[in-house]
């Protein structure tokens, strides 16, 4: 059964590579040299993580994550 998940994207200015974590699954990451190759090797580790843990008995995460921004000053 095909789920969505919510992944974050994120340049590394150091790496030079995008690096993909997914929220609703601790510990799932990924990163490509670019968009197209981060998201596409993202969706292979949340493949491998969901077959990981339904091997070793624990449950696929639920749980979704919600995105809110908010504002802090600098001085």
């Amino acid at each position: 059964m095909p789920r969505k998940f919510k992944v974050i994207l994120s340049w590394d200015n150091e790496t030079q590579v995008y690096v993909v974590t997914v929220p609703a699954l601790p510990g799932c990451v990924t990163q490509g040299k670019n968009r197209e190759e981060a998201l596409e090797r993202i969706q292979e580790a949340i493949t491998g993580h969901i077959e990981a843990l339904k091997l070793i008995g624990e449950p696929v995460p639920q749980g979704d994550v919600e995105f809110a921004e908010v504002q802090v000053s600098v001085s």
